[in-house]
Parts: structure tokens; C-alpha cells; sequence
């Protein structure tokens, strides 16, 4: 790279800006116009009050799209700078769109959806990606190897200050080692922000976050569609002006985004030791009072037991009414082979049967024991042990069954109306440039 002063880079020019370009010959000035040719690259920037920086950002975008020997557009998104963003952008030659709802994932996707490239990249407009990099970027998805590329920080060279310590020893890492771990993928930086992937990879993808948790739903809905995935090395510079990153609540955005595709880590898992915890706790204590020498464990016991079950089995069935949802928004991700036959078998009536067979026994033996302790005249206290038992198992099928409904009605074709009403975005307004 070299340092100049800009020319007319592009049809707009850059005025006398001095900005760092990658070395481009004259004659690939030509690339950099759309009406030259078809667009095969369309790199999307999104933009808030950046007038430093966004300059450099497009024509170094411009720069990378030449050097990679391909025609394409740059589109920054202005999601409310009250600065010369605008101006700088469209000097630089850039398309520029406004996005009105605040959110780096509204702006990432109203770019996208007013792309013209086959190929799509993403980057900031702060200067800290260095979109002389396009080429390698690409260079994957040209090739036909994968669909989906990730410029990865922490495989490639973070400058001085770039990055805080708390972000790269531990924000970054605990939540892409918590991404990778959740959702089985092997991600090395997962919330970079520099990514390049083919338009049809983009539709598979159908992403729709509006804040910056955009970053882990793209890796997320790569390893759910079944995309070819690959991570090149990138640089990361320290940004021009100050970060709009606020660490603590962009991060919590992140982890409240995740936890919930996860139904079996967040629901399901904890529910069925819950469950487990509370009936084998009941079961220990059906025979009599348990002594463990400093406590004796008796009838007082065995209640807050029944109550861990019942709780247990009301986060299993969260865990699956959430996994059902996610489906009908093409969120979840492949099930495992016992629970896909699951879903395979089950049917309303299925699920009302194995409720009914839960109440009916729990209710039985429940009148037989209350019978018998009235009939004592009325027994003592701890005798109701096998009646707390089964009044679990009663409350256990009472649940199945409604939750059974309310499965049917989750499941029954309604993903299509459902997925229109969430998360689309319509195309940013033009204010200028090509």
C-alpha cells in the first residue's frame, strides 16, 4: 500500500482527501463504474456519523474491487449521522442509503437487500477493516469452495489498541466459545465484522437481527443451512473516532439472541434433571424417613421434591414449544436423530394419549392412598408419601395434554405467516450517488 491523495476515485472523485489506497492502475478505474458492466461485488457499509473515516473506507473498497479484477458498487448505509457522513460518502462515489430504525442489523440488511453484486461483503465504515482485503475475501467464494467467508481477527493480526484487552481476552472469546459450543460450530472470531458470501448463501441465510447481534445470527444461520464455510485471515486496525460499541449491553444482545435458539442447552437439558432430581428424590423417600446422620429427610421433603418434577417438566415443555417456534421461523437448528423422530411421530392425539395414561394412574393410585389415609381415620402426616408421588404423576399428564394443544397449534403449517411478520426489512431510501 502506499499513501496518496486521492483523485477522482471513481465517477464522484475524492476532492483532496488524503486517504491510504491500495495500489490500482489507472486503467481499473473503469471497474469502479457500475453502468461499465454487470455488478459482481456489492460491498455494504454501515454508517453512523463517520465523516473521518468513511471516505478512506469507499475508496479503499473501490481499490479492493479493482485489485480483485471484478466490476462492483459500494453502499453505505446512514443510520442517522448528524455529520458530513452523507456528503463524504457521495463525494467517495459510494451509493448511499438511509436506514431510519437505529440498529447495526437494520443498516447490514438494508444494504443487502438494495445489492446488486453477486457477491456480498460487509465491513465498518470506522477504518478498523481493511477493505484492501477484499480480494482474499472473495477469493474463496470465486473459486467455488465455500459460500461463506469470515474474516477472522484473531486468526490474522490485531494492530496496537485496536481492541481493548476485555474484548480480545475476554468478551470475544466467551462468546464465540459459547456460540461454537451451543451450536456446534468451530468459529475462530464469530462476531468479526468484516464477512463476504454469494447472494444465494445470503437468501439461504434470511437473516434479520436489527441490533449488533446480526454478527452471531449469520454464523448461526450458516451452520443451520448447511453452508460451505470458510475463515481467512484479516487485519484489524484501531478505529477512526470514537466506538459506538457499548460493551456490556451489545453483549448481553448476543447472549439473549443465542440462549433461546438453543432450546435443549437453555430448556430441555436443565428440565430433564430437574425432573429426574425430583422424582428420584420422592422415590428414595417413598419407603420411610431418610436419615443422613445430621438431617432426617421426611414428609416436608418429599413436597419440595414433587414440586422440583413438576417444575422440571414445565421447562421441558418450554424448551420444545421453543425449538417449535424457531422452526416455524427456519431458526432452528438440525435436530439429533432421536429427536427428529420425535417430531416425526407426533401427533395431537399421540400426545393427549400419553397425558391421559399420566393422569389416569396418577389419579388412581392417588385415590386409593387418600382413600386408605382417610379411612385411618386420618393417618399420620408421612403416609401421604406414595400420594405425593402420584399427584405428581397426575399433574405431569394434565400438563402433557394442554401442552399437547398448544404443540399442535405451534405445528400446524403456521411457519409461513409467521416468518412474513418478523424481522423484514424493506430497502433504504436513495439520497444520492449512482
Amino acid at each position: 500500500m502506499e499513501s496518496a491523495a486521492a483523485g477522482p476515485a471513481g465517477p464522484a472523485g475524492l476532492g483532496a482527501v488524503a486517504v491510504e489506497l491500495c495500489v490500482v492502475e489507472p486503467s481499473a478505474v473503469e471497474l469502479w463504474s457500475v453502468e461499465s458492466g454487470a455488478v459482481e461485488v456489492s460491498v455494504v457499509m454501515p454508517c453512523l456519523n463517520e465523516e473521518a473515516s468513511v471516505g478512506i473506507c469507499v475508496a479503499k473498497a473501490f481499490a479492493g474491487i479493482a485489485d480483485a479484477g471484478l466490476t462492483g458498487e459500494v453502499i453505505v448505509v446512514d443510520n442517522g449521522s448528524v455529520d458530513a457522513s452523507i456528503s463524504v460518502a457521495l463525494s467517495a462515489g459510494a451509493r448511499v442509503l438511509t436506514e431510519s430504525r437505529q440498529g447495526y442489523g437494520n443498516a447490514c440488511l438494508t444494504g443487502f437487500a438494495a445489492a446488486r453484486g453477486r457477491y456480498l461483503v460487509m465491513g465498518d465504515s470506522d477504518d478498523s477493516y481493511d477493505f484492501c482485503e477484499l480480494a482474499t475475501l472473495v477469493a474463496p467464494l470465486r473459486a467455488g469452495r465455500a459460500d461463506y467467508v469470515l474474516g477472522s481477527r484473531f486468526s490474522g493480526r490485531i494492530m496496537p489498541d485496536a481492541m481493548p484487552w476485555s474484548h480480545r481476552y475476554l468478551g470475544n472469546p466467551l462468546l464465540t466459545g459459547m456460540l461454537n459450543r451451543l451450536f456446534g460450530v468451530t468459529s475462530s472470531d464469530a462476531h468479526s465484522g468484516m464477512r463476504a458470501f454469494t447472494r444465494a448463501a445470503y437468501e439461504h441465510m434470511r437473516p434479520r437481527c436489527e441490533g449488533m447481534e446480526l454478527a452471531s445470527e449469520l454464523v448461526i444461520s450458516a451452520a443451520r443451512a448447511g453452508l460451505r464455510v470458510e475463515e481467512v485471515p484479516i487485519t484489524y486496525h484501531r478505529r477512526v473516532g470514537a466506538s459506538k460499541l457499548r460493551s456490556l449491553r451489545d453483549g448481553w444482545r448476543h447472549v439473549r439472541f443465542m440462549l433461546p435458539l438453543a432450546s435443549r442447552h437453555l430448556f430441555v437439558i436443565p428440565g430433564l434433571v430437574l425432573l429426574a432430581f425430583g422424582v428420584a428424590g420422592q422415590l428414595v423417600l417413598l419407603p420411610g424417613v431418610f436419615d443422613l446422620g445430621f438431617r432426617r429427610l421426611d414428609v416436608h421433603v418429599c413436597v419440595l421434591f414433587a414440586m422440583v418434577a413438576v417444575l422440571g417438566w414445565q421447562v421441558v415443555l418450554l424448551g420444545i414449544f421453543a425449538d417449535a417456534y424457531n422452526r416455524a421461523l427456519g431458526r432452528a437448528r438440525c435436530p439429533g436423530p432421536l429427536l427428529a423422530r420425535a417430531y416425526r411421530h407426533f401427533t395431537l392425539e399421540r400426545g393427549l394419549v400419553a397425558g391421559c395414561v399420566l393422569f389416569v394412574i396418577g389419579s388412581a393410585v392417588d385415590g386409593v392412598v387418600l382413600g386408605r389415609w382417610i379411612a385411618a381415620d386420618p393417618g399420620p402426616l408421612e403416609e401421604l408419601r406414595p400420594a405425593l408421588l402420584a399427584m405428581t404423576l397426575t399433574v405431569l399428564g394434565a400438563e402433557t395434554g394442554f401442552a399437547s394443544f398448544f404443540l399442535h397449534l405451534l405445528t400446524a403449517g403456521s411457519a409461513a405467516g409467521v416468518r412474513g411478520g418478523v424481522g423484514s426489512s424493506e430497502p433504504g431510501v436513495p439520497v444520492g450517488g449512482k
